[in-house]
């Protein structure tokens, strides 16, 4: 039974990890789309200023939060805690 809860985690942090880089993607996608699609008037068009960017450091804190409460139900190991988390501080 542990092994099957270490897997779902580890399957939940990357489902998340990829859910992340998924979405800033997106974003930069439409962002290219954006500015493909702007008409080649004459007068340049004053853009409004972009919304900031999520702040990362809330988003690894939120990871890592939730990688520890796995660690605490007893989903992964301290090495796999461990590994994990470098490669959300890394990230």
């Amino acid at each position: 039974m542990p092994g099957l809860l270490r897997g779902v985690a580890r399957t939940a942090v990357v489902a998340g990890t990829a859910t992340a880089v998924s979405g800033r993607v997106s974003r930069r996608q439409a962002g290219r789309w954006g500015q493909q699609e702007q008409p080649q008037a004459q007068q340049p068009v004053q853009a409004e200023p972009a919304a900031p960017p999520p702040d990362s450091t809330d988003r690894k804190l939120d990871q890592l939060k939730d990688l520890a409460a796995l660690r605490d139900q007893g989903a992964l190991t301290e090495a796999e805690f461990e590994t994990q988390k470098q490669h959300i501080l890394g990230s």
